[in-house]
């Protein structure tokens, strides 16, 4: 009996050491590049560089109706196309951008011409152009959703590739990415001055993220990292 009870024993222990170092794999683990997203996320779309606003999130519920006024070039036309369709291509959770012939159907105006064209329609705006040859402002309900907005791209100060752009990084930053940031320097959002004309990976998954049916308004740091990491592990 006493041989048994070893036998039995020693071949319990054989399948336990057999075992043990047999690891599943967790679907939940995220990779290096998507911790450098969640992170770059944090950093661009929570607030904005100036006002003062709590750093949540915000974005568009309903349709961003663009108007675009000044003199555009077809160039810069041809490009805001493209912008806009890249960007409906991204995003998920309903929202959508298109370009309206009437103002007065709008709620994002976009105004392609001078610096003091583009004074003269929001004056508020005068101690910003001299050092800024592109701009944008959004404003938002008491439910942080961005409403309505504006934007402009200097078309004296700058030269075509630099408006386009200006283009693409305000009116991208309009949707609620709203922050600049010296990490990549193939950005859209870099703070340093380019003349990049096309989204980097993960500038796409910023919008991506932002306008998915699973990313709130109003969240923190904690809160939208929390979000991020469950929406990132489900892909």
């Amino acid at each position: 009996m006493k041989n048994y009870l070893l036998l039995l024993i020693s071949l319990a222990f054989l399948a336990t050491s057999c075992t043990k170092d047999i690891v599943t794999p967790d679907p939940s683990e995220l990779t290096a590049y998507e911790l450098e997203v969640i992170d770059y996320f944090k950093e661009i779309a929570l607030g904005f560089e100036f006002g003062g606003a709590s750093e949540i999130t915000r974005k568009w519920r309903d349709t961003m109706k663009i108007y675009v006024g000044g003199s555009p070039s077809s160039d810069l036309l041809n490009e805001l196309e493209e912008i806009r369709t890249e960007i409906n291509s991204l995003v998920s959770d309903g929202f959508a951008m298109e370009v309206v012939a009437d103002s007065a159907q709008s709620n994002f105006y976009i105004f392609l011409g001078s610096a003091d064209e583009y004074v003269e329609r929001y004056p508020s705006q005068a101690g910003n152009v001299t050092s800024n040859w592109g701009l944008f402002n959004v404003f938002w309900n008491g439910s942080s959703e961005i409403n309505r907005g504006h934007m402009y791209v200097d078309l004296d100060r700058a030269d075509p590739p630099a408006q386009r752009h200006l283009l693409r990084e305000e009116l991208t930053q309009s949707l609620g990415l709203a922050k600049d940031s010296d990490r990549y320097t193939e950005s859209i959002f870099q703070a340093s001055w380019t003349t990049t004309n096309e989204y980097a990976m993960i500038d796409r998954d910023l919008i991506r993220l932002l306008y998915h049916p699973d990313m709130p308004i109003g969240l923190d740091e904690m809160q939208t990292d929390a979000v991020l990491r469950d929406i990132l592990s489900m892909e």
